[in-house]
């Protein structure tokens, strides 16, 4: 049963609200001082403080209230505190919910919105130790692993992180699929960061980079004279790698001849350098990336389909940063590095927009607007972004306006029974409410 302290020096009034909660299945109990309510808290484990800001005959301004406001909120900050009195000045009571208190109730009080007052006040606390909790447990997760500064706050990147932690100890090539800028180098950096094979080497190699006639040379090696300008011996990036990990970024651009060349090394470990009958043989782990879709290559005969099977043991698809908004504003701070400091509105607008370049692209907007910005404070127009696009809205139309505010009348305003139903996670159903303007319930 959860548990209410009162703090009013009017007994009638402390008779009243328990007898109000009473009804509603809580339990309630009273202080008519500040001495006896820290009493009360400290024999009981109180869930929420209704206080009176007056304690004294005579007292009007609140003075005694805003006092014991401030030590409940030291001492107790996890207590949610809603204020009650028919004196206090307003500017006091803006101060006083500007520092933490819930809500401020004017006596003579309206019962049913006493008691959703409460009752929401209650939700918040819960949902507040739950998402500590979740965060608690994602440390213990991740404390002894190398993130390699990931910066992330969303539950894809943690699942994400988390697949990819499981499978870093393995030797099975990987595949990390997303769209450009999205940051699938970090993921292929965190898979070898945690690997057996951390302290060899790491190369990395863009192979939407190389010239078709020069990528045999660069990943094989090459002898002196096998090609016009090579004058001396050089190898390869499989060589380079050889106990180690190999990074093959952008690999559905690779050339059939150079796919073939491909399969047969990860077959059999064994390859020639260019102009060599020399067969050499190397222990590489493979992680490859690419934004385009190598089952449509495949189809239309520009993939093999057995070195398909070959990179793509595992597959960890990484979406793009539209798609995980929840990381938008603790990368955009990031980037910034406490130089500045992001206004309201230019938060809103980083939430909002599309972000078609994904971590790249919101990396440079971060990077522009602390060059460009008179101030401490970057304001939505020092950003450059055009507001809310389409693509945006596509990132969030798989649930409709109606259908999210049907859930939330079926769930009787409870945001986490609504999201369950909707299938959901409450970050997600809470970034449809802003975005739709729906107000929490």
């Amino acid at each position: 049963m959860l548990k209410l302290l009162v703090i009013d020096d009017n007994q009638p009034i402390c008779h009243a609200l328990q007898t109000l909660f009473g009804l509603q299945g809580y339990q309630v109990l009273f202080a008519t001082s500040p001495e006896q309510a820290w009493q009360c808290l400290a024999d009981h484990d109180i869930d929420l403080i209704l206080q009176d800001m007056n304690f004294s005959a005579g007292q009007m301004q609140g003075a005694q209230g805003q006092t014991l406001f401030y030590q409940l909120r030291k001492q107790y900050p996890a207590i949610p505190v809603v204020l009650m009195t028919a004196w206090t000045q307003l500017e006091m009571v803006v101060e006083l919910v500007k520092a933490g208190a819930t809500d401020y109730i004017a006596k003579p009080w309206d019962d049913a919105r006493l008691l959703l007052t409460v009752a929401n006040a209650l939700k918040l606390k819960q949902l507040t130790a739950q998402q500590q909790r979740t965060e608690q447990a994602r440390s213990a997760v991740f404390a002894d692993k190398n993130l390699c500064g990931l910066v992330f706050a969303s539950e894809q990147m943690q699942q994400l992180l988390q697949m990819a932690l499981q499978l870093a100890p393995a030797n099975a090539a990987v595949l990390i699929t997303g769209p450009n800028g999205a940051g699938k180098e970090g993921i292929a950096n965190v898979l070898h960061a945690n690997s057996p094979r951390r302290n060899n080497a790491f190369i990395k190699v863009n192979m939407g980079a190389l010239p078709a006639d020069l990528m045999e040379a660069e990943l094989f090696g090459a002898e002196a004279g096998a090609y016009s300008g090579a004058q001396k011996n050089r190898i390869g990036r499989f060589e380079a790698a050889d106990g180690g990990t190999l990074f093959l970024d952008e690999i559905g651009t690779l050339s059939l001849a150079g796919q073939a060349k491909l399969l047969r090394v990860l077959q059999t470990g064994e390859f020639e350098r260019l102009g060599s009958s020399v067969t050499r043989k190397v222990d590489v782990r493979l992680i490859s990336a690419t934004n385009s879709d190598l089952t449509a290559a495949i189809a239309s005969g520009t993939f093999r389909q057995d070195l398909y099977y070959r990179i793509n043991v595992v597959q960890l698809e990484l979406p793009a940063l539209a798609q995980r908004p929840d990381d938008i504003l603790p990368l955009a701070r990031y980037f910034l590095a406490g130089k500045k400091t992001l206004s309201p509105a230019a938060e809103q607008l980083l939430r909002r927009y599309s972000w078609p370049g994904n971590v790249r692209e919101l990396q440079n907007v971060c990077q522009r607007a602390l060059l460009l910005t008179n101030g401490n404070e970057i304001h939505s127009q020092d950003l450059g972004l055009a507001e809310v696009t389409t693509a945006a809205k596509r990132a969030l139309d798989d649930i409709d306006c109606e259908q999210l505010q049907q859930a939330l009348l079926q769930a009787g305003g409870v945001v986490s029974r609504a999201a369950k139903q909707l299938g959901i996670s409450r970050q997600a159903l809470y970034r449809r409410m802003e975005f739709y303007g729906i107000d929490a319930p």
